[in-house]
């Protein structure tokens, strides 16, 4: 029992720590991305800031479902009998 439990802490500290390296890579890459686009076009910035801020938005609610399972795996797993 208490083996499994230390399985279900290292579970969920690695879905929410790869989660949040994933995330901020990707933000960053696409932050770049967008300060390229903005200088090569620059009457297109407010299109793209929008576009922008939606796509990180939804980086951020991948991020946050995630945190969401590994809080759910971390205090009410389906997984231990008890």
């Amino acid at each position: 029992m208490e083996n499994v439990l230390g399985f279900v802490a290292l579970a969920a500290g690695l879905i929410i720590g790869l989660g949040a390296i994933g995330a901020c890579i990707g933000i960053g890459i696409m932050g770049s991305k967008y300060l390229e686009a903005a200088a090569r076009q620059p009457e297109l910035m407010n299109e793209l800031q929008t576009k922008m801020f939606l796509l990180a938005g939804l980086i951020d609610a991948a991020f946050l479902i995630g945190v969401g399972i590994a809080m759910m795996f971390a205090f009410a797993n389906p997984f231990v009998l008890q």
